[in-house]
């Protein structure tokens, strides 16, 4: 999905979802088209996790 942009592109596109984030603007605030692999990479910035990464589960203390 998102790896297959530039490596340097992908940080700075999740840099600026992250930034829009901390700004308090709502994530449909993002400007790349629906579905495009910037717009995986600016939501991934924004959420702070990889959309196709799923949550990390508890770590077991017994």
């Amino acid at each position: 999905m998102a790896n297959d942009l530039d490596p340097k592109r992908r940080h700075e596109l999740a840099v600026e979802g992250a930034n829009v984030r901390a700004s308090g603007r709502p994530k449909d605030a993002c400007p790349y088209p629906l579905e495009s692999l910037e717009r995986i990479a600016w939501v991934e910035g924004f959420d702070g996790e990889p959309i196709d990464q799923g949550p990390d589960l508890p770590i077991d203390q017994t």
